[in-house]
């Protein structure tokens, strides 16, 4: 089963021992560069995104079929449109979950500077 990202970064290797694991998928792939532009830098001017998001959904319904994994996150509104269609197609929606962790160091200047660590807990599809 492949795993196809319609996401704005690269998996970590945790990320994709888990898919591996817990989706049961065996291939990633990701957007040519070109799509992959697109998914990530989502013009807010538009009324409607669909055209916007329409290569990216040819080039996904090209490439997978009924059954297969696409991890959906980004902007919220190509995000529901792409989970939408996916749906519709027979492809399996999901996102990753992370736990976060924040660490605030008092600074000799009385200013606080603040890490937040993120790390991946799991994939959780759509819906449920």
């Amino acid at each position: 089963m492949t795993f196809f990202l319609l996401f704005n970064h690269r998996l970590s290797p945790e990320q994709e021992a888990d898919a591996r694991k817990s989706l049961d998928v065996n291939n990633f792939t990701y957007l040519p560069d070109d799509l992959q532009a697109l998914w990530s830098q989502v013009p807010p001017e538009p009324e409607t995104l669909h055209a916007h998001v329409a290569p990216v959904l040819h080039w996904l319904d090209t490439h997978a079929q009924a059954g297969d994994v696409v991890m959906v996150q980004g902007d919220y509104g190509v995000t529901w449109i792409a989970v939408n269609h996916c749906l519709s197609k027979g492809y399996l929606p999901v996102y990753g979950t992370t736990g976060r962790q924040t660490v605030e160091t008092p600074q000799p200047d009385g200013s606080v500077k603040i890490e937040r660590v993120f790390r991946h807990v799991r994939f959780r599809r759509y819906g449920q």
